[in-house]
Parts: structure tokens; sequence; C-alpha cells
């Protein structure tokens, strides 16, 4: 390959990278715009509190993030026992997702090293969240996958800000913590940017897993339905034909 390919394709990668990074999902359905919305009102919350403070943001949103994979891995668990049924490796994808969110945040806990009002918040935080999304998988489990869509959305958006400040050098880098190098295999010399840009990869995997699983299950209901307006017009036509 020559200087100027190897120059052509270094390029096509990054804004191949930067399109996956800055993937949307448009909302379809009600449901769907339930969830934006709900995600767009904590956004607020969360730039109002913490404003360009990455760090403090990253400690109370991983204690946050790491609820939605755990919640909705513990009821498929359950459902799976109950129904006596393949979960086709779901639960798995989301306790994996749910370990993934935990070492986020001890990698943040390590960077930013949380006060104790941020401790109490995050406490509150994760109680209020896990009754809250419990509800929610239970009530409408497209839903909650779809809110977990958008919210890593959120994610890749804030650590790609974050990113920004750290390169810009508003915010000063620092050596990676060493959590953070064995979880991610990363090179000794590793820095904070380094952490952010594979903690947002991670936050972009959840993102399009979410948004998958809503899709299946959203897919799953309309065969459902088309069999059911199908077995409807079959009884109508009997009824006729008799």
């Amino acid at each position: 390959m020559t200087i100027i390919a190897h120059v052509k394709f270094s390029i096509s990668n990054y804004f191949k990278n930067m399109s996956d990074l800055n993937k949307h999902f448009q909302p379809k359905n009600f449901s769907d715009k339930v969830a934006l919305s709900f995600t767009k009102f904590l956004r607020l919350l969360a730039d109002t509190f913490f404003k360009k403070r990455y760090g403090h943001r990253a400690v109370v949103l991983e204690t946050v993030a790491a609820v939605p994979g755990m919640v909705a891995g513990m009821l498929l668990h359950l459902k799976s026992l109950r129904k006596i049924e393949d979960d086709k490796g779901w639960i798995k994808t989301l306790l994996d997702e749910a370990e993934n969110e935990r070492m986020h945040l001890m990698t943040f806990v390590h960077i930013a090293k949380p006060t104790a009002i941020e401790r109490f918040i995050i406490m509150i935080a994760q109680f209020i969240f896990i009754l809250t999304y419990a509800i929610i998988y239970l009530v409408s489990q497209r839903t909650a996958h779809r809110i977990v869509g958008y919210f890593e959305e959120e994610a890749v958006i804030s650590y790609t800000e974050y990113l920004n400040e750290l390169e810009a050098g508003t915010i000063p880098d620092q050596p990676a913590p060493e959590i953070a190098i064995n979880y991610w295999n990363l090179p000794l010399h590793s820095t904070l940017k380094d952490v952010v840009r594979v903690i947002r990869d991670d936050e972009a995997g959840h993102r399009d897993v979410n948004h998958q699983f809503a899709d299946l299950i959203n897919l799953k209901k309309s065969k459902k339905n088309v069999v059911t307006k199908d077995k409807i017009k079959e009884e109508k036509t009997e009824e006729i034909l008799n």
C-alpha cells in the first residue's frame, strides 16, 4: 500500500468510526418517543448539575448505567426458569453489559475521587433507578431497551465532549489508573484519553445491542399481530361459509 493510499484508508476509517459514534436511532412509534423524551429529561438534569465536570458526571451516570443490564438479566433469568425456555443468549449479554458498566464506574472512582455528597447521590440515584427500570421492563421490554439505547447515545456524546476537552488541554490529562490498564489490556503508558476512548467504544456497542434488542421485540410483536389478524380473517371466512 502506498503512503497516499494508506492516508486515504486512514481518513476513510476515521470518518467511518465517527459515523458509527454519531449514530442515532430515529423514533418510529410512541414507545420510542417516550424512551427518547425520558432520556433527554435525564440528560438535562445531568447537564444542569454537573455541567463540564465530566469525571464526576461519569461516576454518577455509570452507577446508573450498570443497573439496566443487571435488572433485565435477572428478570429474563426468572422468566426463563418460569417458562422453562431458552433465553437465546440475552441473559449473558445483559449481565456482561452490567459488568462492563460497573468497571467504567470503578475506573472513574479512581479518577474523579467522588465526594461524600456525590456518593450519597449515587446511592439515591441507584435506588430510584433500580425500581423505575424494573417497572418499565415489566411493563414494556421494548421501551426499556430503547431507553438504554438512547442512554448510550448520550453517553457517547458526553465521552466525545470529555475527550475533546482533554485533547484541547482544557482538562489536564493524567496516567490511566491501573484498574483500567488491567481490564482493557492497555499499554502501561496509557493516559486518561486512552481510557475515555475505550469506554466510549464500549458505550457505542451497548447502544447498538439495546437498539437491536428493542427492534427484535418490535419485530416479534409485529409478526404476532399479523398472525392474529390472519386468524381472525380465517374465522370470519369460516363463519360466512357456514
